[in-house]
């Protein structure tokens, strides 16, 4: 009596099948909902520290971006979503930092008129 494999063949292509399938599902990333989600923050922080003033093209920019992180997640497209989302998280930071750092040099201008003001007066009193 001859013993055969050829009854083993298929259950093994389904094995090799399964695990193929099995490792292609763990080799997706997962969508970048944290990465949207801290663009959004970013861009709120941004527009509280009032780019939109002091850095309107790099908060338009971050939101830009942001609209199309949105975009490309809603079509299933999660790298392109991803970078897009942290590239608006770093274009909001950058507008937060501008407009904090316009906002820091028109207080010093003010606190250097207040001081040339002081002296002028400390001056005429003398």
């Amino acid at each position: 009596m001859n013993t055969s494999f050829a009854y083993i063949r298929p259950i093994l292509y389904g094995l090799a099948l399964a695990g193929t399938l099995g490792l292609a599902g763990c080799a997706t990333t997962p969508p970048p909902t944290e990465e949207l989600a801290a663009a959004q923050l970013s861009i709120a922080r941004a527009g509280d520290a009032d780019a939109d003033q002091y850095a309107p093209g790099d908060i338009e920019q971050a939101r830009r971006a942001l609209s199309q992180a949105q975009a490309a997640m809603g079509t299933g497209r999660a790298d392109e979503a991803r970078t897009l989302a942290l590239s608006a998280s770093a274009l909001a930071d950058l507008a937060h930092a501008r407009a904090r750092q316009a906002e820091t040099e028109s207080e010093l201008a003010a606190r250097r008129a207040e001081i040339t003001n002081l002296r002028q007066r400390l001056q005429a009193e003398e």
